[in-house]
C-alpha cells in the first residue's frame, strides 16, 4: 500500500481528510483545532505510523508556499493605517520589547545552559522574535473572536513578523561574515542584507496590492474577484521566488496595500477564499506536524524545552512591560504575551534556509534538530495559550454583530477640548469623515444637516451626554464616533451638569429605527448607571474607552443583535 502514499494527489487527499478530523477530534476535547492537526500530522509521519515521509512535505512544498502566502496576506491586511492610529504607541513599545527580551532570554539560555556556540544561540534567538500567523488566524477565527485585544494581536504579529525576518538576515549575514572572513561579505552586509529584502518584499508586495486593487475596482462580480485574487497571490509568491525575497513577507505588504488603498472592496484577498480557506489550513498545520521527529527529542529534548521557557518567558514579559508603559488597558498587560507564543510559519522558512546553506559545519545539524523541535513543540503548547489569553481578554466569541458595533478605537477620541457646541460637532464631523474614510461625503451639507437638528431641539439629554446625530443620504450604514473629556464642557444641560461624553451618530434614512434604538441604549446605559459613568467619562485613552464599551458589564446595553449559532 506504500505506493497508494506516493501519489501526491492521494497523499494530498488523505492529508486533507486527517487533518480535518483531526481538528474535530480537538475541538471535541475543547482544543484548538490547529493542535489536532498537528498532532495528526505527528501521527501519520515518520515518527508514529510512517505512513509519509519528509518527502511527502518536499512534494507539497508549492501548496505550503500557497497556505503560507494566504496567511500572511489575511495578517497584512490588519496593517490599517487608520485603524492602528490610536494603537501606534502600544505596538511600537510591544515592537522593542519583542526584539530585545526573548532574543535575549533565548540566547543566554543556548550559552549559559544549553552549552550552544554563539552562532546557534544568534540564530535562535532571532527566530524567538516571530509568532505563527496561520495559527493566530485560525484560532481567532474558530473562537469568533474580536476587539481591541484581537486588533492589537494581529498587528503586533504581523510586526513581529517583519522584524524577525530582518533580525534573522542580521544574524545570518553576522555568521556567515565570521565563518568566511575571506569570501568577500563586510560588516556592512549584516545591515545591508535584512534592508534589501524589506525593500525588495515590499516593492513586490505593494506593485502586486496595487495592480490587484486597480484592476478589480470596476469588477463586482464574486467569482471574477475571487480568480483575480488567486492570480495576484500567485503572481506575488512567484515574482518573490524569482526576486529571492521572503514570500512571506512580501504576502504581508501585498495585504497590507489592499487594506489601505481597497478598504471597501472586502471581497478581494484572503477573503476570497473564504470557502476553501480552513481544508487549506488543515492540510498546512498537517504537514507541520510531521516536521517533528520524536526520536531526535532524546538529543535536543533539553535543551529544546530551556528555549521554549526562555521564549515564553520573553514573550510573556515582552507583553507586560509594553503594555505597562503604554498604559494599556489591563486586559492586554496580562494576556497578550500568552498570546504571542505560537511559532511556525516563518520560524520554518528561516530554519530551511539554514539546512540548505553552508553553514551547517559551523553551527553543526544539533541547530536544525533543536530549531524544529522548538517550532513544533510551541505549535503545540501555543494554540492553547493563545486561545487561553483570548477567553481571558474577553474578546472570544464576540464575533456577532452588536448594538453598539460601529464605534471602534479609531472612532474615539480623549482628552476632548472645545468652547462650543458647534466647534465639537465640525471637530468630530471631521473624525467620522477621517476614521471612517468618506471621501464622497459633503463635509459642510452634514455639519448643516447636524446643527440645523440641534437647533430645533438639543441633545444634551444631561448626565454628562451628548448626542448629536442626523439622517444623511449617502451614508452606508449606521456610522458614529465618540469624543469623552474628564474635565467637562461647559454646554447648556438640563441638568446644569457639565457634558462628558460626546456620541455623534449618522445614519442612511433606512436606518432610522436602528439609530434610535443605539441613543436609547446610550441614553439608559451612560446616562443612569454611575459605575460606567465613573470609567467612561475618566477614561485615559481610546483603548480604555473602548474596552468599557465592549467589557460584560456593558452587555445589557451594548447586546448581540443575533443568538450565537455555535
Amino acid at each position: 500500500m506504500a505506493h497508494l502514499f506516493e501519489n501526491s494527489l492521494f497523499a494530498l487527499a488523505i492529508l486533507t481528510a486527517c487533518g480535518m478530523l483531526g481538528g474535530e477530534a480537538a475541538k471535541r476535547l475543547h482544543l484548538p483545532t490547529v493542535t489536532g492537526q498537528i498532532l495528526a500530522g505527528v501521527l501519520l509521519g515518520p515518527s508514529v505510523l510512517n505512513l509519509f515521509g519528509h518527502h511527502t512535505v518536499e512534494v507539497m512544498s508549492p501548496i505550503l508556499d500557497f497556505a503560507l502566502g494566504l496567511i500572511a496576506l489575511a495578517v497584512g491586511s490588519h496593517l490599517h493605517i487608520y485603524r492602528l492610529e490610536n494603537a501606534l504607541r502600544r505596538l511600537g513599545w510591544l515592537l522593542f520589547f519583542e526584539m530585545t527580551l526573548p532574543p535575549l532570554l533565548v540566547y543566554a539560555a543556548v550559552r549559559l545552559v544549553g552549552g550552544g556556540n554563539w552562532a546557534f544561540g544568534l540564530l535562535l534567538a532571532a527566530l524567538a522574535v516571530s509568532t505563527a500567523p496561520g495559527t493566530i488566524v485560525t484560532i481567532v477565527k474558530e473562537t469568533r473572536s474580536r476587539g481591541l485585544f484581537v486588533s492589537t494581536l494581529m498587528a503586533a504579529v504581523a510586526l513581529n513578523n517583519i522584524a524577525c525576518i530582518m533580525l534573522f538576515e542580521m544574524a545570518f549575514t553576522t555568521v556567515r561574515v565570521a565563518a568566511e572572513p575571506g569570501g568577500g561579505l563586510g560588516l556592512g552586509s549584516i545591515f545591508y542584507a535584512p534592508l534589501q529584502e524589506l525593500i525588495g518584499a515590499l516593492g513586490v508586495g505593494g506593485a502586486a496590492g496595487v495592480v490587484m486593487a486597480f484592476s478589480t475596482r470596476h469588477v463586482f462580480q464574486p467569482e471574477k474577484l475571487a480568480t483575480a485574487s488567486l492570480i495576484g497571490l500567485l503572481l506575488a509568491l512567484g515574482l518573490a521566488d524569482i526576486v529571492h525575497v521572503s514570500p512571506l513577507l512580501t504576502c504581508l505588504f501585498m495585504g497590507a496595500t489592499l487594506a489601505n488603498i481597497a478598504h471597501d472592496k472586502e471581497e478581494i484577498g484572503h477573503r476570497a477564499f473564504a470557502s476553501f480557506e480552513p481544508a487549506i489550513l488543515a492540510i498546512f498545520f498537517t504537514l507541520a506536524g510531521m516536521e517533528l521527529d520524536l526520536p531526535s527529542l532524546k538529543i535536543a529534548g533539553p535543551l529544546a524545552l530551556m528555549v521554549i521557557l526562555a521564549r515564553m518567558a520573553g514573550k510573556i514579559g515582552a507583553g507586560w512591560l509594553a503594555m505597562k508603559v503604554a498604559k494599556a488597558p489591563v486586559s492586554l498587560r496580562n494576556n497578550l504575551g500568552m498570546a504571542l507564543v505560537p511559532q511556525a510559519g516563518v520560524a520554518v522558512g528561516l530554519l530551511l534556509k539554514v539546512r540548505e546553506s553552508a553553514l551547517m559545519d559551523t553551527i553543526g545539524h544539533t541547530f536544525i534538530v533543536v530549531g524544529v523541535a522548538t517550532v513544533a513543540l510551541n505549535e503545540i503548547i501555543g494554540p492553547l495559550t493563545t486561545r487561553w489569553a483570548l477567553k481571558r481578554s474577553g474578546d472570544l466569541g464576540k464575533d456577532r454583530p452588536r448594538l453598539i458595533d460601529f464605534i471602534h478605537e479609531p472612532n474615539i477620541v480623549t482628552g476632548f477640548k472645545v468652547d462650543t457646541k458647534e466647534e465639537a460637532i465640525g471637530q468630530l464631523v471631521d473624525l467620522l469623515m477621517r476614521s471612517h474614510r468618506l471621501t464622497e461625503v459633503d463635509r459642510d451639507a452634514l455639519v448643516s444637516d447636524i446643527l440645523q437638528r440641534e437647533q430645533a431641539m438639543s441633545t444634551c439629554v444631561g448626565r454628562g451626554m451628548f448626542l448629536p446625530h442626523a439622517e444623511f443620504e449617502g451614508i452606508p450604514k449606521l456610522l458614529g464616533v465618540m469624543a469623552i473629556s474628564g474635565e467637562g464642557l461647559p454646554f447648556e444641560t438640563p441638568d446644569g451638569l457639565p457634558v462628558h461624553c460626546i456620541t455623534l451618530l449618522v445614519v442612511p434614512p433606512e436606518q432610522k429605527q436602528r439609530h434610535l434604538e443605539v441613543l436609547a441604549a446610550l441614553a439608559r446605559s451612560v446616562g443612569s448607571d454611575p459605575a460606567i459613568q465613573l470609567q467612561l467619562f475618566h477614561a485615559s485613552s481610546p483603548a480604555h474607552v473602548h474596552e468599557v464599551l465592549h467589557a460584560e458589564e456593558f452587555e445589557d446595553y451594548n447586546y448581540f443583535l443575533e443568538e450565537d449559532p455555535v
